[in-house]
């Protein structure tokens, strides 16, 4: 059983930045690519970044292009999102998860995703 748990969440004023992380349980983590996704009140679940399990190829939703960055460590079991520049349209429920299915590149599909963190609250004030 995997289990992802995101941290970093909180408020901040426009402009500001935020870093969240993801830890994953489970032996196989860095054999598999990591995503980043995030869901506003009323609003589908969309995709904002991907890593790939080396850590060399990285892909971004392009509203966040940029702005934001996806890393991880493989030693420590990790994904990070780091956001810069923050927008009151950021505003979301952000949740990591798992990549299970490689079709194409990037992976931006909820369906290619199998493990999922339980979010963690971003709000950004304008």
């Amino acid at each position: 059983q995997v289990q992802l748990v995101e941290s970093g969440g909180g408020l901040v004023q426009a402009g500001g930045s935020l870093r969240l992380s993801c830890v994953a349980s489970g032996r196989t983590f860095s054999t598999y690519a990591m995503g980043w996704f995030r869901q506003a009140p009323g609003k589908e679940r969309e995709f904002v970044s991907v890593i790939n399990w080396l850590g060399s190829s990285t892909s971004y939703a392009d509203s966040v292009k940029g702005r934001f960055t996806i890393s991880r460590d493989n030693a420590k079991n990790t994904v990070i999102l780091q956001m810069n520049s923050l927008k009151p349209e950021d505003t979301a429920v952000y949740y990591c998860a798992r990549n299970w299915y490689l079709g194409t590149w990037p992976p931006t599909s909820v369906h290619e995703y199998d493990y999922w963190g339980q979010g963690t609250q971003v709000t950004v004030s304008s």
